[in-house]
C-alpha cells in the first residue's frame, strides 16, 4: 500500500507560477488556459492600462468572473499586477492594511 500512495503522489502534476505582461485583451484566452491547467498567473497589467483603460476594465472583469466561476481566486498585487489562482490555491488577505 505504501508504494501505491507514493506512486499516486508522483503522478500529481506540478503547479506552475507564470508571470507575464498583459498587452492585449486577446490574451485572456491564454490566461484562462493557464488556469485550467492549474497554473497560478501573475499579470502585469500596466501595458494594457497604457493602451486602454476601458479594455483593462473589461479584461479584469472577465478574468474575475472566470476565476470566481471556476472556484479560483483573484487579487490585486499593488498598482501594476494581479494574481489569479486555480481552485486548489486560495489567496490570503491581511485583515490590516
Amino acid at each position: 500500500m505504501g508504494q501505491e500512495v507514493l506512486g499516486s503522489k508522483e503522478k500529481q502534476s506540478s503547479i506552475y507560477l507564470k508571470a507575464y505582461p498583459m498587452k492585449s485583451i486577446d490574451e485572456i484566452a491564454k490566461v484562462k488556459e493557464d488556469l485550467r491547467n492549474h497554473s497560478i498567473v501573475i499579470l502585469r497589467i500596466t501595458p494594457l492600462a497604457q493602451r486602454s483603460i476601458d479594455e483593462l476594465k473589461k479584461a479584469v472583469e472577465e478574468l474575475y468572473e472566470y476565476a470566481e466561476g471556476m472556484g479560483g481566486d483573484i487579487a490585486r498585487l499593488g498598482e501594476e499586477r494581479i494574481v489569479i489562482t486555480p481552485p486548489s490555491v486560495k489567496i490570503w488577505r491581511s485583515i490590516t492594511q
